[in-house]
Parts: structure tokens; C-alpha cells; sequence
């Protein structure tokens, strides 16, 4: 078997554990639509950063339905996983507590014992969701029905894979320095004994150029060299983090097909650009001696913990729980799905549709989806995808964002040019035209409908 080494284009991976641009609150992208209902489609975000974004800022007397189309399960998966903390209550799991294994799930090849053990509790509840033969969701704000049942059988095979504790003589534990490792060595080739001096140079002179000043050296440099992005605690981080390992399939001489399990993520951009180099709070970014005081990994977690304490006043009210007696006894099926309800937030409003990794071309063929969506998102990786049958599926109205290339820097500025004239002449062809002359920002592109 063998693979390419030493590929620019490799940093950025192929299968998108994070996004390429900070969270945004997409109704606020365009014209805004005040009250009402509202259906947003996303494509390949990723991680579900948007979402959050755009859930915390909606206005209570406002419907919000988001729908989501991914590249594959392992990112479905991941997204279910990452809400499914989201909404735990507070009196199940402190905000605290959320906001770090959040993060250490979310950015970090090596978790905590302590979080090794939620993702197993988590994973396990989400099994049960997903195998369960009733038409009705686990949860009013999280969807999994419309998948296919092959699909929904992957989710089970995913989450099932999270749960297994490696025994003594398996080699899982040192699974994961090495496929990180191996990215590394790949991607740079003949760079890889001045690998630090490689990092240095991706971090000052492309992501602090770019205006992530906050994302400073140290941590930087160890999630580079170790896919460690979020250490928010004096513990040992040793446990794999089985959610950022996924099947990558390469061609072998004779043109057989074989799959790895590995990382193949990004391992150049970092985690840090969702969560963690904006942030409405200006104290986070004030800078002394041109030096910023915070860091992205505090930005991250302040930004989370105040996501997490917002959605926990809103909408963290208990429900009734069953009695002592009815706990005692083995819950029914039907309770099991009660007592799970019972341990998550419900979202007045609010919900999320996880639709088939095919379905974005079949959308357009559905009565029900027929000039159905307010807001339609796509990510730079599924830009492709991009194209005239967007007509049949957008609102009146309708928004459309496009994630640009600017935070994947294995593209030269020229290539960024390239893309950005790209997305604007698919735009065009889906009948989209430029928001306004200035509508991008050099993250994302936003365009309204051409009018007939």
C-alpha cells in the first residue's frame, strides 16, 4: 500500500472534524427574518458551531428548524454527540464540567479518564436512539428519523466503537500519537526534522496575519506536535479520543481497495478557529505590548461556558422525573426514552434534522422541500455541491452562505482568489447574486436571491 507523502493539500484532511471559519449566527447573515418560522439547511459545516450560534441569539417567539447534510456518519455522529452535551441539564453535569469535556472531545486526540467515561455514558444513550424502531425522535430537538435505516445501523457501529475500552494487551492507546504522527510526516515530507520551525512559520505568518493573534505559541505548537488543543487542567490527557478517528480508503498497487482507521482531520488549522479568536466579550481580546492576554484556548472556553449558562437559563428547567419506586424497577423501553428526555434541555422551538449523506440532490425532487429554506449554509469543502437546484429548494428570499477559504492555509492567495471567484460564479448559476458589494468579509461570501 502506499501513500503520498509530503502533500501541501493534505493539512486540511478529507473528512471536516471542525470548520474553517468561527460561529456565526446565520439569520443574522442577509436580510433578517424577525419572527415567524424559519428552516435552515446546512451543508458539511461540520461541527455544530452554527448551530449553536444561531440557537442562542434566536428570538424566543421564533421557530427554528435546521436541517444538516454531512460528507459521512463519523461527522453525523460526532454532531449528535456534541449536542446531545449541549442540552444535559445542569443539574446532571455543572457548566464547568460541560465546557471542558466539550472541548476536550472536541479538539483534543487524547481526553481525560473523567471524559473518556461521559462519551461512553453519551454514546450509549445515543445507540438507543438511534436503533429504536419508532418514528418519533429521542428528543424533540434532536432528529435522527430521516435517516436511512443502513445509516442509522452506522451510527449504532460508531457509537458502539466509543464505548469499548481497549484491554491490557491492545494497542489502542498508542493508536493515536502514531496516526497523528503519521499525518505529520506526510504532510510535511522532507520538512519534518524542521517541523517546529515549520509550525512557528504557519502560526505568525498565516494565522496572525490572518488576525488570530490570540492563538498563542505554546498551545499552538502542542497541538501541532500532539493534537492536543484544549489542556485546561493540571490531569493526564492519554486517553484516544476515539470520536476524531474515522476509515480512510486508499488504493493498493493492484488496485485493490483498503481502509485505514486513523486521523485524518485537520492538522494544520486547528480547532481554535471555531470557538475560540472571536468573541462579543471585548475584555477577552484586549492586547498589552501587542501581546494578548487571553488565549484561544480561553476565548473557547469562555465563549462555551457562556453558550452553556445562556441556554441553561433559558431553557434548563427540570422536568418530573420518575419516582423512587419506578426507578428502582428495569425501565421499559418507553421509559428508557422518558428518563433519557428527562436528562436533556428541551429547546422550546427549536430543532435539528439530521437528513442522508445523499440527499442533497434528491431535496429538489420533494414536494415538502419545495422553496422551503430561509437560510442555506455551505462549507468551502462541499462548495462543489453547489449548484442550479438550489432554485427549487430556496425560500423566497433566501440567504445563502458560503464558506470561503481564508483560514485553510495550505492555499496560496492566489488559489484563495481562485476560489472565492468560483463560489461567486456557482452562486451566480444557483441564482444568487452578492448581498452587497461588501458582503464578504473574507470568511464567508453572503448572497440573496436574483429577483425574476
Amino acid at each position: 500500500m502506499r501513500m503520498s507523502a509530503g502533500r501541501a493539500s493534505e493539512g486540511a484532511g478529507c473528512i471536516t472534524w471542525w470548520g474553517f471559519s468561527p460561529a456565526r449566527n446565520l439569520l443574522r447573515l442577509g436580510p433578517v427574518k424577525s419572527d415567524g418560522e424559519i428552516n435552515v439547511l446546512l451543508v458539511g459545516s461540520g461541527d455544530p458551531r452554527h448551530i449553536l450560534k444561531t440557537v442562542v441569539e434566536c428570538p424566543e417567539k421564533q421557530n427554528l428548524h435546521i436541517w444538516v447534510v454531512e460528507n459521512s456518519m463519523e461527522v453525523v455522529a460526532r454532531q449528535l454527540l456534541l449536542l446531545y452535551l449541549t442540552l444535559i441539564q445542569q443539574e446532571k453535569m455543572g457548566i464547568n464540567e460541560k465546557t471542558e469535556v466539550f472541548l476536550e472531545l472536541f479538539g483534543n486526540t487524547e481526553i481525560r479518564s473523567q471524559t473518556a467515561e461521559t462519551l461512553r455514558q453519551a454514546a450509549s444513550q445515543l445507540i438507543l436512539s438511534v436503533t429504536e424502531t419508532t418514528e418519533d425522535a429521542m428528543h424533540p430537538c434532536l432528529n435522527t428519523t430521516i435517516l436511512k435505516f443502513r445509516e442509522r445501523d452506522e451510527l449504532a457501529r460508531i457509537f458502539k466503537l466509543w464505548i469499548q475500552q481497549p484491554s491490557p494487551a491492545d494497542s489502542a492507546p498508542a493508536m493515536m500519537p502514531k496516526a497523528w504522527d503519521y499525518r505529520v510526516r506526510q504532510h510535511l515530507g522532507t520538512r519534518y526534522d524542521s517541523r517546529k520551525g515549520q509550525f512557528d512559520w504557519d502560526l505568525r505568518m498565516k494565522l496572525h496575519e490572518k488576525g488570530c493573534g490570540v492563538i498563542s505559541k505554546q498551545q499552538y505548537m502542542q497541538w501541532r506536535e500532539r493534537g492536543l488543543a484544549f489542556e485546561m487542567r493540571e490531569a493526564v490527557y492519554q486517553i484516544p479520543n476515539p470520536t476524531l478517528l474515522s476509515i480512510r480508503v486508499f488504493s493498493q498497487k493492484k488496485g485493490e481497495k483498503v481502509g485505514v482507521r486513523g486521523y485524518w482531520g485537520d492538522i494544520v488549522s486547528s480547532p481554535y478557529l471555531s470557538f475560540g479568536v472571536e468573541s462579543d466579550d471585548k475584555s477577552l481580546l484586549i492586547t498589552q505590548n501587542g501581546q494578548h492576554l487571553k488565549t484561544a484556548q480561553d476565548i473557547s472556553f469562555a465563549n462555551m461556558q457562556g453558550l452553556f449558562q445562556f441556554l441553561s437559563s433559558r431553557w434548563g428547567c427540570v422536568t418530573t422525573s420518575p419516582s423512587d419506586t419506578e426507578a428502582k424497577k428495569e425501565p421499559t423501553l418507553s421509559q428508557q426514552k422518558s428518563l433519557r428526555v428527562n436528562n436533556l434541555m428541551l429547546l422550546s422551538g427549536v430543532s435539528v434534522t439530521f437528513l442522508p449523506l445523499d440527499s442533497l440532490q434528491k431535496l429538489p425532487h420533494k414536494q415538502k422541500y419545495c422553496h422551503y429554506f430561509n437560510t442555506i449554509y455551505f462549507s468551502a469543502n462541499c462548495v462543489h455541491q453547489l449548484g442550479p437546484m438550489m432554485r427549487q429548494i430556496a425560500a423566497a428570499d433566501a440567504v445563502l452562505v458560503v464558506e470561503l477559504a481564508k483560514y485553510i492555509l495550505d492555499l496560496n492567495k492566489q488559489q484563495k482568489a481562485g476560489f472565492g471567484e468560483k463560489v461567486a460564479s456557482l452562486a451566480l448559476e444557483a441564482g444568487f447574486k452578492p448581498c452587497r458589494e461588501d458582503a464578504t468579509d473574507g470568511v464567508h461570501a453572503v448572497f440573496v436571491q436574483q429577483k425574476k
